[in-house]
């Protein structure tokens, strides 16, 4: 197996890589997928570059696989960095797609939720979510070990893969409920299997300190790369809408590049400056690379961003100026120095702070009936667990299933999976309040803690959970377990008994 130059990069300190991201766009033969090409060869022959990134249908509309282009990226002679999103595949397909990836050789691999789908061939597609990016980390550690499952014969284990897997991580949230969850689930992304962290976009120094800060204290000793995005007005509008998810543009930036756009080059040269900037500090930080994107972006202007940006890095402490867009308002998890600019290494205190959603009193009903039923020291435990037996397999077991449903959807607008996952999420179901059903935590395309699917609709399910759980300093529950994917084999069944009998996720724990 030949080498991995963009993992040797990103792992060796001595080095400071930087990735270019490149978008196949909707098509085979147009001229998108032409000039991926062409600035893939650039890049190969340039040399300033160690991997180039390929989106898995942004903004969830439909485009050319991003797989394909990785192969025919690779012959050219440069690492590929494969954006592989879980919005359009059930699990079979995943794991259909990451044999093929194998198999060709593409090992680095960004793993993601993804944008939420919004247009395709004659409407709106289905969502699919089945796996989330944790159990698709899971999964390529698995494959990595070499993957056993049972088969006719008895166990089969595969061959090693050698995939290179990475995560994707938000600083940029603007309540406390937004990004306590964030950091809980890039602990959870971490344990299953992440390899490197990307950052989402951004402009606040600040939060990309908090960020580095927060991996170190927690020993997390993998890369951290910085997010750069060269920013023209459109796609700054755009951010500035959560129009592009996870994507943070504050009012006051978009004032200030609105201004650029008066410049005789249109704002160009303030673009690539501010890119410069933002690299400098980030590889005078501390991080290990940064990943580089823009709408249109020439591979002229990537050099010219490397180039500038490394003359910078000397006085990063100064440019740390540039970058001081907060959110209103907005949440951090340090304490602020004021004589940098960036953070202290000691925590904010969370407890006093006000609950960023409103905690119903259906909450207090569930409580209580857990520990009444669910704890095996209760005697209702016992009780329940020797009525699941008895009704399990008779006829009375779909009379019990219809009265556990019928009360479920009244209170938790159950969907009857089967295989619960109510107590992990404070009693909100996330197969039917989350639109990317998100077993494991936020997906980061939320805004000012709205879902990114209902904006001033619905609260994010996991601000939600976190108001609830914080109520009763229990908020650091939703760091500890990672949630299974749902096992569809029982869906349309108890999960009373299924709990109680030993079937489902819960049982197990």
């Amino acid at each position: 197996m030949r080498k991995n130059l963009f993992k040797e990069a990103l792992l060796n300190p001595d080095f400071f890589p930087v990735t270019w991201e490149l978008v196949p766009g909707r098509g085979a033969r147009e001229t998108a997928q032409e000039k991926v090409l062409i600035l893939a060869k650039q890049a190969a022959d340039g040399g300033k570059i160690k991997g180039l990134t390929l989106t898995d249908n942004p903004g969830g509309t439909p485009a050319m696989f991003a797989d394909f282009m990785a192969g025919e990226i690779l012959k050219l002679g440069i690492e590929p960095l494969v954006h592989f999103t879980c919005k359009d595949k059930n699990r079979n397909q995943i794991e259909s797609q990451l044999y093929a990836l194998d198999r060709s050789g593409v090992r680095n691999i960004l793993v993601m939720s993804g944008d939420y789908p919004v247009s395709g061939y004659q409407g709106r597609p289905a969502p699919v979510f089945d796996l989330d990016p944790i159990h698709i980390l899971q999964l390529m550690s698995d494959m990595n070990r070499g993957l056993e499952y049972p088969g006719v014969k008895g166990i089969v284990r595969h061959q090693p893969s050698e995939f290179f897997p990475g995560a994707v991580v938000s600083p940029f949230k603007a309540t406390e409920a937004e990004q306590m969850t964030q950091y809980f689930k890039l602990k959870k992304k971490i344990t299953a299997g992440a390899q490197f962290i990307v950052t989402q976009l951004g402009y606040d120094a600040r939060k990309f300190h908090e960020v580095l800060l927060f991996m170190k204290q927690n020993g997390f000793n993998i890369p951290l790369v910085g997010n750069i995005y060269v920013l023209p007005f459109g796609a700054a509008r755009m951010m500035n809408r959560n129009d592009l998810p996870g994507s943070v543009v504050t009012d006051e930036l978009l004032a200030r590049i609105d201004q650029e756009r008066n410049d005789p080059d249109k704002g160009e040269s303030a673009r690539i400056l501010r890119a410069a900037r933002l690299y400098a500090i980030l590889k005078g930080m501390g991080y290990s690379g940064v990943h580089i994107g823009g709408h249109n972006i020439k591979y002229e202007q990537v050099e010219q961003i490397i180039s500038q940006g490394e003359a910078l890095v000397a006085q990063w402490p100064d440019l740390i100026k540039y970058f001081d867009y907060p959110i209103p308002d907005g949440f951090y998890y340090y304490e602020r120095d004021a004589a940098t600019g960036l953070n202290k290494e000691l925590p904010v205190q969370r407890q006093s702070r006000p609950l960023d959603s409103k905690v119903e009193h259906s909450y207090g009903f569930s409580r209580f009936f857990h520990r009444l039923m669910f704890e095996p020291d209760k005697k209702l435990y016992g009780l329940m667990k020797g009525l699941s037996g008895k009704v399990s397999g008779t006829k009375m077991e779909k009379i019990f299933h219809k009265l556990e449903h019928l009360t479920k959807v009244i209170i938790f607008d159950c969907k009857d999976c089967g295989d619960c996952a109510l107590i992990d999420v404070a009693y909100i179901c996330p197969m039917s309040q989350c639109p990317k059903h998100q077993r494991n935590g936020a997906c980061g395309g939320s805004f000012r803690g709205w879902c990114e699917v209902y904006p001033e609709k619905k609260h994010c399910v996991y601000v939600r959970a976190y108001a609830r759980l914080k109520k009763h300093g229990e908020e650091e529950q939703m760091e500890k377990n990672i949630v299974p994917p749902c096992n569809w084999d029982l869906y349309q069944t108890s999960s009373w008994i299924n709990f109680y009998l030993g079937k489902d996720h819960s049982s197990k724990k």
